[in-house]
């Protein structure tokens, strides 16, 4: 019982750290890709820092250059993926604001839930189905159609948002087989590495010297905001169930938005607070219902 308090107290604050990760996209003034690359370098860094330690890095990286396996090639494919998914997403929160690029990207798990049947040759549910309307149902309350034109930095939110989503939900999906072959900080280092060096090809022009600048804030967000959580989040699997895991995942965009309404005074519209509820009820009651019907199947 003590092992499972202190497991939910380590999900929490990673749910937290995660939640804050958005911030960055208002305190960091710089392009997207330098703050991804930074983030990137600087977890990579961690990660095979913690692989050295225990000295598994030689095992880490040496395997995975085998041909039969692709471990090193494909994770390091993925990590394009992944660097996509974290520009889209602190663009998103750049073109907006903190509350709608988190909503946005909230809209995740219905991307897995759709494409699942398509990848994996599963049976599309009804329970999906109503899992997305409701999401898109949130979406429209937080952007009616009539307000297109007098708010295009919603639009363009939105749209940053959703394809970060999307972008996310084709990692997990891909990660679903691969950390069956690879344990979680190997396969998260090698696609880090993956991710820097694809966004070392993206940065403007001076960009280096511009991240210069930027660099307390940019550890910030690579210990704190991402590798931290990243641990935490691992670690709090081994004594919790999943159902309890999702639910608390789901409270990702609430901390962030609070957060970001007490340092910015960011408080969205009630527009978008209606319409964020409806998203995270509708993702909620279908991840519940998900997993009670998998528990009885």
């Amino acid at each position: 019982m003590k092992e499972q308090r202190l497991a939910l107290l380590n999900l929490h604050i990673a749910i937290v750290l995660l939640g804050i990760s958005g911030l960055f996209g208002k305190l960091l003034p710089i392009d997207p890709t330098l703050i991804v690359l930074g983030r990137t370098v600087i977890g990579a860094a961690v990660l095979a820092g913690i692989l050295l330690f225990q000295k598994r890095l030689q095992q880490a990286f040496a395997g995975g250059w085998s041909l039969s396996k692709a471990q090193w090639p494909l994770n390091m494919l993925l990590g394009i993926v992944l660097a996509l998914h974290w520009i889209t997403f602190f663009k998103a929160i750049q073109v907006s604001s903190v509350a709608i690029g988190l909503l946005a990207f909230a809209s995740f798990p219905v991307f897995v839930t759709l494409l699942e049947p398509l990848l994996f040759r599963e049976k599309l549910r009804l329970l999906d189905l109503l899992t997305a309307a409701g999401v898109v149902l949130g979406l429209f309350i937080i952007f009616p159609l009539s307000s297109m034109d007098s708010q295009a930095d919603k639009v363009a939110g939105i749209a940053w948002g959703v394809v970060s989503a999307l972008l996310f939900a084709l990692l997990s999906l891909a990660n679903r087989f691969r950390i069956q072959n690879t344990d979680a900080v190997t396969l998260t280092c090698q696609q880090n590495i993956g991710a820097a060096l694809i966004t070392l090809l993206l940065i403007p022009a001076g960009g280096l010297s511009i991240m210069a600048n930027h660099w307390p804030l940019l550890l910030a967000l690579g210990l704190l905001c991402t590798t931290l959580p990243m641990l935490m989040f691992l670690n709090s699997l081994r004594h919790l169930k999943a159902q309890l895991v999702s639910l608390v995942t789901c409270l990702e965009p609430v901390y962030g938005i609070v957060f970001a309404a007490a340092l910015f005074g960011d408080v969205p519209s009630s527009n978008t607070l209606i319409g964020g509820a409806v998203i995270l009820l509708a993702i909620t009651a279908g991840t519940l219902i998900r997993n009670k019907s998998r528990s009885f199947s």
